[in-house]
């Protein structure tokens, strides 16, 4: 009964951030589930595919709800998350099939080192001048792939990088985080794809399972994250997030640093 009360404890954070900040959530809900699944005993060598598969499928639930909050206030451009999608499919399959063939040590590593550049740029608050518009096909398609890839490969819904994009493409903050938890859906459909497909033939993982997505965590973090996207979407249409997103990065360098050390 407590690893519910955990995952719905994550869910309930993950989804309040992804509704404020348009983010996916898997920078908070990788290192927790690592954690976790250390503490229920679940096979050390899986720890952390398990934990980015986990991830990565709650956040096609919790995209959907944060999508539906921000497209009730006009905050979704729709034309560029057209334009975007096809790369987005492309580098999140690639990008979370990479993900078997890395040692858990490097894989580790890989996934601190991308959530400690999230973190600082979520700190700095630094953004791009918009002094550009958005490319064309080619241009988007190889934004999202790099974006989808990444994301794919760490569980974040790439709006660390989707975001800072699109404003560079002159798009206002409130439509970027927006279209950011657009764009959210796609990467986190393609990457719970491809994790489901790599751990599929994976001798030892636990009951109940599909390929590298442990099913009791994923239940229990949607219940949660679907009830508080909504509340975090409000939020971002009438209140400064500077300040929470100081304390939103701070949170990150602990979880991941925590999590680095677990598995290493």
């Amino acid at each position: 009964m407590e690893w519910w009360l955990g995952y719905l404890g994550i869910g309930a954070a993950v989804g309040f951030f992804a509704g404020l900040l348009g983010i996916g959530g898997g920078s908070i809900i990788v290192p927790l589930l690592v954690m976790l699944f250390d503490a229920q005993g679940l096979p050390k060598e899986q720890l952390l595919h398990l934990a980015v598969g986990s991830g990565m499928a709650t956040i096609v639930f919790t995209s959907v709800a944060t999508v539906r909050a921000h497209a009730a206030r006009g905050a979704i451009r729709w034309d560029l998350t057209a334009r975007i999608t096809p790369g987005i499919i492309v580098g999140g399959l690639l990008g979370s099939a990479m993900t078997s063939f890395i040692p858990r040590a490097l894989f580790a590593a890989l996934f601190t080192a991308v959530v400690y550049v999230a973190a600082t740029h979520t700190l700095i608050g630094r953004a791009p001048k918009p002094s550009r518009q958005a490319p064309g096909m080619l241009g988007m398609f190889a934004a999202g792939f790099v974006i989808s890839a990444v994301s794919a490969f760490s569980a974040i819904g790439g709006a660390f990088m989707t975001i800072p994009f699109l404003m560079y493409c002159n798009v206002p903050i409130l439509q970027a985080i927006g279209t950011a938890a657009a764009v959210g859906f796609p990467i986190a459909l393609a990457g719970s794809i491809g994790f489901i497909a790599t751990g599929m033939g994976v001798a030892g993982l636990p009951a109940p399972s599909i390929g590298y997505i442990y099913l009791p965590a994923l239940a229990g973090i949607v219940i949660a994250s679907v009830l508080t996207a909504p509340l975090g979407a409000a939020l971002a249409h009438s209140l400064p997030t500077k300040r929470l997103k100081q304390i939103f990065a701070l949170l990150l360098y602990v979880f991941a640093t925590r999590m680095l050390i677990t598995l290493l």
